[in-house]
């Protein structure tokens, strides 16, 4: 019995260290993100993809976008369609403040209003997922 406790227990926080929940407001769990970037709903269904190398794609592995180093978020055209500051700070095309993503995983609106969480997962990829791209 205390063996499978061991296992269960490690097994627990391997796949905690493997994947970081994304919550809305509410806490009520709105999908994952693996480590290797594959983006996940509530129900583990795969739905997309961050690659290593910034290329977003979806669920068919089409490519949908892009992060840049310097956290610029294009679309697959590579066109432009915002920004991740160093500071969490989110910005559309034009510059203007969508939100904020803290360091404490906390996401808000332009109007400071706490839309979700996503701690533990890098900024740019929280940023992709509450801000720019749909994963259904």
């Amino acid at each position: 019995m205390k063996n499978l406790l061991i296992v269960a227990a490690m097994m627990f926080a391997f796949w905690n260290c493997n994947a970081q929940t994304i919550q809305s407001s509410n806490y009520g769990t709105t999908g994952y993100i693996k480590s290797d970037g594959t983006i996940q709903n509530s129900s583990y269904a795969t739905v997309g993809y961050i690659k290593q190398d910034g290329t977003i794609q979806n669920s068919s592995y089409s490519t949908i976008g892009y992060i840049k180093s310097d956290g610029t978020i294009q679309n697959s055209s590579y066109s432009t369609v915002g920004y991740v500051k160093k500071d969490g700070t989110v910005q559309n095309s034009s510059y203007s403040t969508l939100g904020y993503i803290k360091d404490d995983g906390t996401v808000q609106n332009s109007s400071y209003s706490t839309i979700g969480y996503a701690k533990g997962v890098r900024k740019e990829w929280a940023a992709v997922t509450f801000f720019f791209f749909r994963f259904n």
